[in-house]
Formats: structure tokens, C-alpha cells, sequence
């Protein structure tokens, strides 16, 4: 195992500046040099992960092939470069600690006092610094704010490494932000100012800012900020926001980032290869199509990213745009809110809140023949709709939300109601029938895809629901779970069990999504550029 050269990202002043964004742009910009890379994320809350937390303040849960829950980060890293993460490249304040209290119980530390210092920071080094492959560079983001409690561990696990392999192999990106005050209507650096200082408290002298601001920053301010936290002029690079976050490898390699982190590890090489990305942004264009999205954090859009991104993704190769209407399925449903949509999607989710807005939307798309998509308890409640609305089940539904006489939907077996990384998790196989639609959309009968659920459709129900007209057109390898349902009078409607949106790639559009929006477009005529 060797690293070569690793790059830090921290953020300050506030969270959510888009340390994320910059670490996958920045591995990008790497890869397009010929680099190898790898990116992992280091988060200082106290939860093992981030399976349990709400979605309304965390955002989604991005899943990885090997079943781990984590931050949706690991799926701009994904997006953004292609490499697919594992349960090692996401580690939280909450795992250090179980790692580090099972080890002093086991009688690991010798009867030694365990402190933050060697033993929680040494476990963050190792976490770090373990690497199955020969990298060139390894990228690491620190989640949170510089100056919060919980940061202070990684903050010093990042400071010894820094000081014992030397400024030749690692470099520290700071993400600030810059914030434009009305009143005053000028940009302000003293919060930058103080969150480097905080860095400095830490022992860590941040070889490169990064200036998020909403106006264009000035020379001069730049320059003010050069010279109160003590980096060159050249490293004082802004991060302006953008439309489209596909426009952030080209953006940042104009402003010269990738140069001024080369030119820190003594690198001097040619310009890189950016031709795909600039291709990408340049075909966002075309006549626009409307989505309706109905979920119940809708408020929240972080909470269905991944989601949004593959409609993007579906949407560059049909060569359209795609507008996102928000329904708040917790609302009472009204079918004007859906009137206007090209297609409709319900995504997974989790709990009883919103459930009946679902159904009715599910039930307006099959209806209305329009083009619909359901994910994980998307689709399950599409099964509800269609057992109670078509075939004419009585007192039917879920054993997630009710005790009824007709569950179609249970709990899977070896499946527990606790909470906690005990869902059905990550990528299983998936055997599609032969001349189904789904079929079609894949071109192959075999797929892998990505899972987060404990509840599947009753199998005892699968003849009833295909006399009826629903066929189950994709089955688990070990036959035990229906992962996909469609329609057969209808055009386009289809509901899957897992989670197609965490495998889709700007480059690589997931069929599905293709499909999804391709049905869109012809089932209402749209002209495509």
C-alpha cells in the first residue's frame, strides 16, 4: 500500500458551502491528468452512521455496493469521478468511538489511559491512511465547521500527518465563505479571516482558500485575505456559485486550482483533458419537461440528490432539461398540483406520513396513462394502489403502517424492526423476465443494483397481481423478493425495489432514468433539440 500525496478539504463560517463539491471536482481535475485518486469523508457527529438520521436535516442516504449507509458526498465522489466508494471510505466520530471502546474492553490498550490523544487520533490516522491500492493522490474531506467541538480530533489527526510527512505531501484546502452584506453592499473577509485563525488554534496553516461568495470577488479582497491569513495571492482562489454543478471542474481549472495544487507537490504538466466536461455543460440545452417529484421532505431537496441528479443525468442524453415539481405529499392531494406533468415520480421513503397523498398521486399517473416511476416504497405503494384500486382487495396494505387482513407488502424475512444498519443493504442481483419492458430498458436479463429497505412485496400475492394485469418482472437471484413491477396497459409505468439513482453517472446515464424521461418526452410530444 503507498499514498503518495494527500489533500485536505476543511470548511468554515457556516456548513453546507459545498466541501463536497470541491473535493469531487477536484479529484476529477486530478483524473483528467492521468492521476490515480481516491476521496473519503471524515464526519464528526456522534452517530456510527448515517442510516438512523433525519433526512430533513442531514440530507440523503447515499448508498454504497457494499452496504454501507453514509453521507450523500460519497455520491457527488461517485458522480463526479466514476471510482465506487466502499463502507471504508466514510467514517464518523460515532465509529471511531466503537471501534476504540471495543478495543479497550478486549484489553487492547494494555491498561494504558485511553485519551483523544494518541489513541481517537491514531485510530483517525489509520482510517486515513489504509489504502488497498497505490494512489496518487487521496482526497479527504472534513465534515462540518473548523471550530466545532466535534472537529477538533480530525483537525489533530490532520496536523500530525501533515507534520510528519511534510508539506512535499500533503496540502490543506480551506473552503470559506465570503458573504455579501446589502447594507453595506460589499463582500466582507472577516469571517474568513477568523475561520483560518481557528484553523491556526489547531495548528494547521491552510495552504489554499477558497472564497464561496454570491458577487465576484475583488482583487483588492483578495488580496486583504492574502495577506491576513498568510497564503499567496495565487492561492486565494474563489468559488462563485454556479447553475449547473457540472460546470465546477472547468470553473475551478480556469481559476486555476488544479495548477496551484500541482505547482505545491513540485508537479509541472500539461494542461489536462477536460474536452468531456466542457461537452457535458454545453449540452444541458433543449426544450424543457416537467417532473413532478411527490414525497414528503420535498422542502428538502438534499434529501432526494442523488434522485434529482439522475433525472439530470436521463435528461443531458435525451437531449432535454428537466424542470423538478415539488409536491409535499403530506399535504392533501389535489390533482391540480400534478396537471402539467410530463412524468411523476414517488421515491423511497420511510414511515406512514404521506403515504395516502402517494397513493393518490400513483393512482392519477395509472389513471391519466402517465409516465410514472416508482422507487422502493414508491413502488410498494404502487402495489397497494392497483391490489385496492384494480383487482378490488379489501382491507389491503402494509404491514409497515397497518394490521390489515391482505398484507402485500411485509416485513422480509431475517429482517428486524430495529433501526440501525440492519435493512436489506447494498447491491444484490436481480433477474429481469425476458421480453418485459424492463428487459428492454437494461438490453440483459441480469443487473446489479443498489438496496435500502426491510419491506418487500408478499409473494403469495404475485398470481393474483399478474391476472390482473400487473406483471412482476424482476425477481431477486435468490427468488425470495419481486424487485420490479410494471404495467402492461400502460405506456410507461414502473416501480422498482431498489435504488437506480445511486449508480447514475453524468457520463453514464442509468437506463432506467433514460427510459423514464425518453417516455416523457414522446408521450407529450416534446421537441427534442
Amino acid at each position: 500500500m503507498k499514498i503518495n500525496r494527500f489533500i485536505f478539504v476543511t470548511g468554515g463560517v457556516v456548513s453546507s458551502l459545498g466541501k463536497g463539491l470541491v473535493a469531487s471536482s477536484i479529484g476529477a481535475l486530478l483524473q483528467a491528468y492521468g492521476f490515480k485518486i481516491h476521496i473519503r469523508k471524515l464526519d464528526p457527529y456522534l452517530n456510527i452512521d448515517a442510516g438512523t438520521m433525519n433526512p430533513a436535516q442531514h440530507g440523503e442516504v447515499f448508498v454504497t455496493n457494499d452496504g454501507a449507509e453514509t453521507d450523500l458526498d460519497l455520491g457527488y465522489y461517485e458522480r463526479f469521478t466514476g471510482i465506487q466508494t466502499t463502507k471504508h471510505d466514510n467514517i464518523t466520530t460515532g465509529k471511531v468511538y466503537d471501534q476504540l471502546l471495543k478495543k479497550e474492553r478486549r484489553g487492547d490498550y494494555l491498561g494504558k489511559t485511553v485519551q483523544v490523544i494518541p489513541h481517537v487520533t491514531d485510530l483517525i490516522k489509520s482510517f486515513i491512511i489504509n489504502s488497498r491500492e497505490n494512489l496518487d493522490f487521496l482526497i479527504c474531506e472534513v465534515g462540518g465547521t473548523v471550530g466545532d467541538i466535534e472537529s477538533q480530533p480530525f483537525l489533530e489527526a490532520i496536523r500530525q500527518i501533515s507534520y510528519h510527512l511534510g508539506k512535499q505531501r500533503v496540502i490543506l484546502i480551506h473552503l470559506t465563505l465570503v458573504p455579501y452584506l446589502t447594507a453595506a453592499q460589499d463582500l466582507k473577509t472577516k469571517p474568513t479571516q477568523h475561520s483560518v485563525r481557528e484553523l491556526n488554534f489547531a495548528g494547521i496553516q491552510p495552504d489554499i482558500i477558497l472564497c464561496r461568495s454570491e458577487q465576484k470577488i475583488s482583487q483588492h479582497q483578495k488580496e486583504k485575505i492574502a495577506n491576513l491569513c498568510n497564503v499567496p495571492l495565487s492561492n486565494v482562489i474563489p468559488a462563485p456559485d454556479v447553475n449547473y454543478i457540472y460546470e465546477l471542474p472547468v470553473l475551478y481549472n480556469q481559476y486555476g486550482l488544479d495548477t496551484q495544487i500541482l505547482e505545491h507537490f513540485g508537479l509541472n504538466l500539461p494542461k489536462p483533458y477536460l474536452t468531456a466536461w466542457t461537452d457535458l455543460v454545453q449540452n444541458t440545452i433543449g426544450e424543457e419537461i416537467t417532473i413532478s417529484i411527490v414525497g414528503k421532505y420535498t422542502e428538502f431537496p438534499d434529501t432526494y440528490k442523488s434522485l434529482v441528479e439522475a433525472l439530470h443525468h436521463g435528461a443531458i442524453c435525451n437531449n432535454v432539461m428537466v424542470k423538478i415539481n415539488w409536491i409535499n405529499s403530506r399535504e392533501q392531494f389535489a390533482e391540480a398540483q400534478l396537471q402539467g406533468s410530463n412524468a411523476i415520480l414517488v421515491p423511497g421513503g420511510f414511515g406512514d406520513h404521506g403515504i395516502e397523498g402517494k397513493i393518490s398521486t400513483i393512482n392519477y399517473a395509472r389513471i391519466n396513462n402517465i409516465p410514472f416511476l416508482g422507487i422502493c416504497l414508491g413502488m410498494q405503494l404502487a402495489v397497494i394502489e392497483f391490489a385496492h384500486d384494480v383487482i378490488k382487495l379489501d382491507d389491503v396494505h402494509s404491514e409497515e403502517f397497518y394490521i390489515c387482513q391482505n398484507p402485500i407488502i411485509k416485513l422480509a424475512d431475517n429482517q428486524s424492526v430495529d433501526l440501525g444498519g440492519t435493512m436489506r443493504l447494498g447491491e444484490y442481483p436481480c433477474n429481469l423476465k425476458a421480453g418485459s419492458k424492463i428487459a428492454e430498458i437494461y438490453n440483459m436479463t441480469t443487473i446489479l443494483e443498489r438496496h435500502r429497505h426491510r419491506y418487500i412485496i408478499n409473494k403469495n400475492y404475485q398470481d393474483i397481481l399478474e391476472q390482473g394485469g400487473m406483471l412482476c418482472s424482476g425477481i431477486s437471484e435468490d427468488g425470495t423478493c419481486i424487485e420490479v413491477i410494471e404495467l402492461k396497459d400502460h405506456p410507461w409505468f414502473i416501480g422498482v425495489q431498489f435504488h437506480p439513482e445511486f449508480k447514475s453517472r453524468p457520463f453514464t446515464p442509468h437506463p432506467i432514468f433514460a427510459s423514464f424521461v425518453k417516455a416523457a418526452i414522446q408521450l407529450n410530444n416534446i421537441i427534442r433539440v
